[in-house]
């Protein structure tokens, strides 16, 4: 019996996941051609993603990852370019033994983004100096909105194989179409977008592997491929590319090994170079935020004349006998961001960290990228959200439930925690062994979060939700399913779930043309004195 006969109303339902996905992606490009700056000048929205074309353009342009000469209008850096600089970047020593600004984002994704300009720029001549918004535009529609067409698509196959309602299964893709904060995100450059999508194509091939015995080599390729991508976009989905793996490898040892695992080494291959050919270090430049190797510690009181910005004559013969020579240029200054001095020799472009202790002080190779002038992460300078959330207490609340809630903004993601415990209390195995899996990321991703220091309890700052979870998305919405086709057969229920869709579009349209803004239970919140914008 064929498949339509089997479920007379499948191709119905198919050619309605057809119509929400054509009307997001149409609502997307629309949006995207006519997004712009503040200033009206570019179609860059935010330091977050200014940051990344900075490097794109640097790259293309100047052939470099540094990115002085597009953040400045001037080569003495006299003067900033308002429209292109970033507060999302770091200065370390460079290649050629200078000092130089870079983007703090990990360069893998602004690299494959930058091959896209290069081919616009060779085929039209269009560059991101004099026509910003139609490249800018053109690689959003290329980096953010195909992809996301494909993941709706996947989603909708996913949601086709595992649903049992006509409701539940045009429930979840309307939900995906509208009312999460992916399609939000299509107007800016960011990596949440393209982490989400890789995770729904590593789910695609990994759940027919862990459900239906799938063993064909290039499912396990593709698992291991876009796990390893999503882990290179977002740090702590690497716990998702652990127990992805390990799940195949349960199911199949031999498969895991000859495909799976190439298949991420060529990502993690293509991390660690582009970040070791941009910064000289095989760390990201979040990994770069403390004191260097120790070098030296030296005995004395040297208080008065490193306050005094000059450096002890004692001090600088243990410096040097440490292997670190210093000029008469070399200059001391008190650390911005923790007690102590540095020492900066303007000849060498060498720094160092003087840390006091008691009875002297020890030096330290210069190992914090965010610290340099004008730095906005340093103290003093960073305002609202950035500030941290003193209360660890506070902080979990508002991720859950308060102004940047995970299930305030969005409340669909109750019907996922349903669907995990129906899941979870059936008899077909695999699926409770996927509900287990989901459940498990979800509160070991959420402890990694709320155990953050301060400087990090920033809500992923300026941004309409709460954009580190965002790569859950098609995990969530694939856990949904049960509730929802449980919810099909009572009318009380589906008006429930409707207005908890109904809420999530609301939050997921109030940003539209700039995903880098406040959430509306935010800005309600500091109307009402309870925070600050």
């Amino acid at each position: 019996m064929s498949a339509s006969l089997e479920d007379p109303r499948r191709e119905l339902r198919r050619a309605v996941y057809g119509l929400l996905i054509v009307v997001s992606v149409g609502t997307m490009i629309g949006r995207i051609w006519t997004v712009q700056s503040s200033l009206g000048e570019t179609p860059l929205l935010s330091a977050n993603d200014r940051s990344r074309w900075c490097t794109v353009r640097a790259l293309v342009d100047h052939g470099t990852y540094v990115i002085d000469d597009v953040i400045f209008k001037d080569r003495e850096r006299k003067k900033r370019d308002r429209e292109w600089y970033p507060i999302d970047m770091v200065r370390h020593k460079g290649h050629d033994g200078q000092e130089h600004y870079y983007s703090s984002k990990p360069p893998l994704l602004s690299t494959l983004v930058a091959w896209q300009y290069w081919a616009i720029k060779h085929t039209t001549g269009a560059t991101l100096t004099e026509r910003p918004f139609y490249v800018v535009r053109l690689i959003l529609i290329i980096t953010n909105v195909l992809p996301l067409a494909l993941y709706l698509c996947l989603l909708a196959r996913m949601v086709e194989r595992y649903g049992t309602t006509d409701w539940g299964r045009l429930f979840v893709v309307g939900a995906a179409a509208f009312g999460t904060f992916l399609t939000t995100f299509a107007v800016t450059l960011n990596n949440h977008v393209v982490a989400a999508v890789s995770v729904a194509i590593a789910l695609c091939a990994a759940l027919p592997i862990w459900r239906d015995g799938e063993r064909r080599w290039w499912y396990f390729a593709i698992a291991g491929l876009f796990a390893a991508f999503t882990a290179a976009n977002e740090l702590p989905a690497l716990s998702f590319f652990g127990l992805v793996g390990l799940a195949l490898f349960w199911r199949s040892p031999g498969r895991t090994l000859l495909a799976f695992v190439p298949a991420a080494a060529v990502v993690a291959a293509g991390f660690f170079a582009t970040n070791w050919q941009a910064h000289n270090s095989w760390r990201p430049p979040y990994a770069h935020r403390g004191n260097g190797p120790l070098l030296v510690t030296v005995e004395g009181d040297f208080h008065r004349q490193l306050d005094g910005g000059s450096i002890p004559t004692d001090l600088r013969t243990r410096i040097d006998e440490a292997g670190v020579k210093l000029s008469r240029q070399a200059v001391a200054g008190l650390r911005a961001t923790e007690d102590g001095w540095f020492l900066w020799d303007r000849e060498g472009h060498d720094r160092l960290a003087v840390v006091p202790e008691t009875g002297g002080v020890r030096v330290h190779a210069w190992d914090n990228w965010y610290e340099y002038d004008r730095s906005y992460w340093v103290t003093g300078k960073k305002t609202g959200v950035d500030l941290g959330e003193q209360s660890r207490a506070a902080y979990a609340f508002h991720v859950l439930l308060g102004h940047h809630g995970v299930f305030s903004l969005t409340p669909i993601w109750l019907l996922s925690a349903v669907g995990i415990c129906l899941w979870m209390n059936r008899k077909d195995e695999r699926m409770r062994g996927f509900a287990v899996f989901v459940l498990t990321l979800t509160l070991v991703c959420l402890a990694f979060y709320l155990a953050r220091p301060l400087k990090d309890r920033n809500y992923g700052g300026v941004s309409c939700g709460f954009r580190w979870m965002f790569w859950f998305t098609p995990l969530w919405l694939v856990a949904m399913v049960p509730a929802v086709d449980r919810f099909a057969s009572r009318r009380v229920l589906r008006y429930l779930a409707g207005a908890l869709l109904l809420v999530s579009v609301v939050s997921a349209a109030y940003a539209l043309l700039n995903p880098w803004s406040h959430p509306w239970l935010y800005r309600y919140w500091a109307y009402l004195g309870w925070a600050e914008l």
